[in-house]
């Protein structure tokens, strides 16, 4: 009793720790996220509308880096590069919509908007990687997005949410997210399926290459235009560097946990949002912008509480699950007949005999796994 009551003790402590430094690391990426706001909003201050060409001097650092890492290993990729491509156009296509937004609405607006990735994730996770949510873990990140919604409100006109055309601002957000959600859902996958260097590495190559292609059609003009200052070429590399430090970070929250939790752990960008609305551009900030942020942090707190461990999912081998992984759902359901051959097989004694079963029996893991137990039965009567 006190073995068991001791094993659950150092679980629970475990269990407390891993979800303090998910938290804790989420909380990192969380102000870096805020950084990339802060110098992309700088940016649009400046006077540059080039949302494309600032997020390729990230892609460019993250390609540099990991890339050395992969070419080092000298590993084929695990991943087919046209996944990788399209991994790239929609992680492109969601930085240049959110970063185009910045020239019509304000910081915060952006920032509590730029949370919408989590409906879409949610929908997006539960479709095509199976993961299931319960109520109460629904429910916090239905708070969330009624905290998304007071937003709209203040944008709206109700109380005055800063920018040019704060509602175009907002559109342009919201259909950001769709793509960022398409983008953190892909990553999420690859990143507990396969391995996480190559993951960055390639979404660096071909974000790149992406952003090099946008730019040439969208964006040329523009930057013929731009009259180059010391403090625009250090907002870019800011942001360029703000950026790689996301996309360092942020995969390995994904990989611990999820892109749900990922991008509800950065609502807290927000609050570093109002911080720097307030100080650095003396704005005001509406009270629905409060009530927001406290909804949103409530249903934070729901949803991380109501989280629990993700079970692994066995590889499947021609649409069924492997024979390696095949376990009983209930072990009391298990028969007498079961449990007699268990009992036989483990009185097989002799090595060589268990050792020629062993080898025969994954030999045939293609056969009827009734054929699988009378051959054990067999063996083990020699």
């Amino acid at each position: 009793m006190n073995l068991l009551q001791s094993t659950t003790n150092w679980w629970r402590i475990h269990g407390t720790l891993r979800t303090l430094y998910l938290l804790f690391l989420g909380q990192v990426v969380s102000f870096v996220l805020a950084l990339m706001s802060l110098t992309s909003s700088l940016i649009a201050t400046l006077g540059v509308d080039t949302p494309i060409t600032q997020t390729m001097s990230t892609y460019l650092g993250l390609a540099l880096i990991y890339g050395s890492i992969l070419v080092y290993r000298r590993e084929k990729l695990r991943v087919s590069w046209y996944w990788y491509l399209l991994l790239g156009f929609v992680d492109v296509q969601g930085n240049y919509l959110v970063n185009e937004a910045y020239q019509f609405s304000s910081i915060t607006s952006v920032t509590l908007l730029d949370c919408f990735t989590i409906a879409w994730v949610l929908i997006l996770t539960w479709i095509f990687l199976r993961t299931r949510y319960s109520l109460w873990q629904l429910f916090g990140a239905a708070t969330c997005v009624v905290g998304l919604g007071l937003v709209l409100l203040s944008d709206a006109g109700v109380g005055g949410g800063g920018g040019s055309k704060p509602l175009l601002g907002d559109i342009l957000v919201i259909a950001g997210t769709i793509f960022f959600a398409m983008s953190n859902v892909g990553e999420e996958f690859c990143v507990k399926k396969k391995d996480r260097v190559e993951v960055i590495c390639m979404i660096g190559v071909y974000g790149f290459l992406v952003s090099a292609c946008q730019m040439s059609i969208l964006e040329l003009k523009t930057l013929e235009s731009v009259e180059w200052s010391t403090d625009i070429i250090l907002a870019f590399a800011g942001y360029g560097v703000s950026g790689l430090l996301f996309y360092t970070l942020a995969p390995l929250v994904l990989k611990l946990s999820g892109a749900t939790l990922l991008n509800l752990s950065i609502l807290t960008s927000d609050m570093w949002a109002v911080v720097f609305r307030i100080f650095l551009y003396r704005q005001q900030v509406d009270w629905l912008y409060y009530l927001a942020f406290a909804v949103v942090v409530i249903g934070l707190i729901i949803y991380s509480l109501t989280e629990k461990d993700p079970v692994p999912v066995p590889e499947l081998e021609n649409g069924n699950p492997s024979l390696e992984y095949q376990v009983l759902e209930d072990e009391s359901a298990a028969t007498p007949r079961n449990q007699a051959l268990t009992s036989d097989w483990l009185n097989c004694t002799s090595r060589h005999k268990w050792e020629d079963m062993h080898s025969n029996f994954y030999a045939n893991t293609s056969t009827n796994s009734n054929d699988n137990l009378h051959f054990l039965e067999r063996g083990c009567q020699l």
